[in-house]
């Protein structure tokens, strides 16, 4: 990850922004201190909603019934 001084990334932002584009991540540095970190922005993905398979899976009343001793013994 290459370091860049505010000062070049002020003169040659479009071109750091072109590498960032292809992938490449730098650190934007006040003289040799480090201050931020210059990544691609990568968007979120949708907000799962509750109860959006609701009506397609069914659970029966056996889902609730008590594991067998080895079975539980397997978790452990």
């Amino acid at each position: 990850m290459k370091i860049v001084t505010i000062r070049t990334a002020k003169a040659n932002l479009s071109q750091l922004l072109a590498q960032v584009e292809a992938g490449e991540e730098f650190i934007l540095a006040r003289g040799k201190t480090p201050i931020a970190k210059l990544t691609r922005y990568v968007a979120p993905g949708p907000k799962r909603e509750s109860g959006s398979m609701r009506g397609e899976i069914d659970i029966g009343p056996e889902f609730f019934d008590p594991l067998p001793d080895e079975e539980l013994e397997a978790w452990e």
